[in-house]
């Protein structure tokens, strides 16, 4: 079954931002705009986490959290725009399990809910991430790249690039699909952007072996390809 995301939050571009991206990964998600709603909506929908915003209508995000810490242990995420050390703290002190300033990265917010429900529980829809072919290893749970047993410092994206791309070997990716898929919702490039990324990987990974390979797909996109 999937994991359920309340999200309690009044914007409603944010709400929706949210709402799409976790559900596109997987996530059952529920939207509360206000603070009553929020507490009502927990009840029900039952979720396995809350996306909680502060400044709410009807009932603010610290009347909230004192409603679902009333009945529940379920882990909270606090959602605001305000940085001040003391709300943090406050946040923290009176039960919530993170907290993520506005503006945020969608990949920042996905990352946090996993840790989270990782601290609180095993997450039965996680897999490991972690690739093996031959003379190379792509480990996203370490962030790791070994090339024929030697690890090779690469930055995080281009590390997510080569991951998603190997997750469906022989499967053709267009520079869209990989921008949409590996950048996210909060990314607003251009296409150039993966050709710079495929290049740099290529230069690590040129000529390592004769089973696999990045393939440019003229006039479509790229693809990893395995042989045999």
């Amino acid at each position: 079954m999937a994991r359920k995301v309340l999200i309690i939050e009044d914007d409603s571009n944010i709400a929706q931002l949210l709402h799409l991206y976790l559900e596109k990964e997987g996530f059952e998600t529920c939207v509360a705009r206000d603070g009553g709603k929020g507490v009502e909506m927990f009840r029900g929908f039952q979720p396995d986490l809350v996306l909680l915003d502060i400044m709410l209508p009807v009932m603010d995000g610290w009347g909230v959290l004192r409603k679902i810490r009333e009945e529940s242990a379920t882990p909270v995420i606090m959602l605001t725009a305000k940085g001040e050390v003391e709300d943090r703290v406050s946040g923290l002190e009176s039960g919530a399990d993170d907290y993520i300033v506005k503006p945020f990265e969608m990949k920042e917010v996905l990352a946090r809910i996993h840790a989270v429900l990782r601290r609180v529980g095993p997450d039965e829809e996680s897999t490991e991430k972690r690739l093996s072919f031959d003379k190379l290893t792509i480990n996203l749970d370490a962030y790791e790249l070994l090339v024929d047993g030697q690890r090779v410092d690469t930055p995080p994206k281009e590390l997510e690039l080569l991951f998603h791309l190997a997750a469906s070997p022989n499967r053709v990716f267009t520079r869209n699909q990989l921008l949409d898929e590996v950048w996210g919702f909060d990314y607003f490039g251009d296409s150039r952007t993966v050709d710079v990324h495929i290049k740099r990987l290529r230069e690590k990974l040129e000529g390592v072996s004769e089973r696999w390979c990045l393939k440019t797909v003229w006039g479509v996109g790229y693809k990893f390809e395995v042989v045999g």
